[in-house]
């Protein structure tokens, strides 16, 4: 599995694990305080990482003048 792949697959499950949790909250699932503030910032979190590895890509993309290639990591494997 490439590298763009694996962050693509990493966003759309943190797109999945923030609409949960926003149905969840829509549906009424929440039922104190305590829970809510919880849920809120597991949704705080899934949006900030998935805006950072956004800004991350797009970064890259303006830096690499010659395609879209993302290289993350150690290249000597």
């Amino acid at each position: 599995m490439d590298t763009l792949t694996l962050i693509t697959k990493i966003q759309k499950q943190l797109k999945e694990s923030y609409q949960q949790i926003a149905d969840t909250m829509i549906a009424g699932g929440v039922d104190n305080m305590e829970k809510y503030k919880y849920m809120m910032g597991q949704a705080h979190a899934y949006l900030k990482i998935s805006q950072d590895i956004s800004n991350l890509l797009k970064q890259k993309e303006q830096k690499d003048e010659k395609g879209t290639v993302i290289q993350f990591g150690n290249t000597e494997d």
